[in-house]
């Protein structure tokens, strides 16, 4: 009897045990992917930040493009929207895939601006011009790096969660649906590739 009851109690100790494990792993893929998409509310708001610097520094050179400009800054503020729902949300599908779509039109708006600003050489020439952009294709840069580091983390909290037997504990847990990747354009677009002439 007495040899029973211990193995019994061994089996559950065993079993809470291993319940335990997985509880504790599932938190910690978790905090590993917000803390992954933190570094990305770092660097997009870095580039929020650098965006209106650039405006101001072409509207000298750019008089009659006032659409354009207009264009860049109502395009980075619904971009700057969609980060603060991403970043109270991170991993959800409906706020990465509303991010998603700001940065795709703060892409496309940039892309335009770059085009405007290949008619104007001296914005061009300009030391605070070419000072910005340099910061922007570095925080671009960044930005990759951290979207990149993020989307390795939602996947490997997401191949934990789907596996067996977290599957089945996993929504008991609170982790009761996948983490969304985070997907734009390639923001790299932003900058006008090099020219290169022989």
């Amino acid at each position: 009897m007495n040899t029973v009851v211990i193995v019994t109690l061994v089996v559950l100790v065993l079993l809470i045990g291993y319940t335990v494990a997985i509880f504790n792993r599932l938190v910690a893929l978790a905090n590993r992917y917000k803390n992954a998409f933190a570094q990305i509310e770092v660097q997009l708001k870095r580039r929020y930040d650098l965006i209106p610097n650039l405006v101001e520094v072409a509207k000298r050179y750019l008089k009659h493009e006032q659409e354009t400009l207009t264009a860049v800054i109502e395009a980075r503020n619904q971009a700057m929207a969609g980060l603060k729902g991403a970043a109270s949300h991170p991993g959800d599908p409906r706020a990465m895939q509303a991010l998603g779509g700001a940065e795709g039109a703060l892409v496309g708006a940039m892309g335009r601006l770059n085009v405007v600003m290949e008619a104007y050489p001296d914005l061009k020439a300009s030391q605070n011009m070419m000072q910005l952009t340099e910061e922007i294709t570095s925080t671009e840069n960044k930005v990759s790096f951290a979207r990149q580091a993020f989307n390795d983390q939602v996947m490997e909290y997401n191949t934990y969660r789907q596996s067996f037997p977290q599957v089945m504990l996993a929504p008991i847990f609170g982790h009761a649906a996948d983490a969304a990747l985070l997907e734009f354009a390639d923001s790299a677009r932003i900058q006008a590739a090099p020219k290169v002439s022989f």
